[in-house]
């Protein structure tokens, strides 16, 4: 092969390469799906969240401790929900102690669980990985497709 056509293709290489790396790290990050649902209250819930180290024992979108239950979906999740949260967050249970939360802590929990269920599904079960290795999942409530 002549020297001029290995020049080519590398040059065609690489800038594929580069075409491609900003087309990766540039599709999808334009939209933060969880924008119009974190508040002020949810926030708190997330830094309470980290500062009682809840994140030891239970799991948020699958990541995290494996002692308690995954709270990524706990607001939506059948037969729990916010009061089963509240009652959950207010009195522990044999394995979570009582953290003597006060009425605005656990507000707080309850914003940033249901923050948390609206941007987030896990364990996801349905699942499409895209060609740029990217993974979508159906939205819980779509029906159908």
């Amino acid at each position: 092969m002549k020297l001029n056509t290995k020049r080519f293709i590398i040059s065609i290489l690489i800038a594929s390469f580069f075409i491609y790396s900003v087309v990766i790290y540039t599709v999808g990050t334009r939209v933060d799906k969880g924008e119009k649902w974190i508040t002020e209250q949810s926030r708190q819930g997330k830094l309470l969240f980290q500062k009682k180290n809840c994140i030891a024992c239970h799991q948020i979108y699958g990541l995290g401790g494996f002692m308690g239950p995954d709270l990524t979906n706990v607001i939506s999740a059948l037969g729990k929900g916010p009061d089963f949260a509240k009652v959950i967050l207010s009195n522990g249970t044999e394995r979570m102690p009582n953290y003597h939360l006060s009425e605005n802590e656990i507000d707080a929990f309850i914003a940033f669980f249901t923050y948390t269920d609206k941007t987030g599904i896990s364990p996801v079960k349905d699942f499409n990985i895209n060609y740029n290795g990217t993974v979508n999942w159906k939205d819980k409530n779509e029906k159908g497709n």
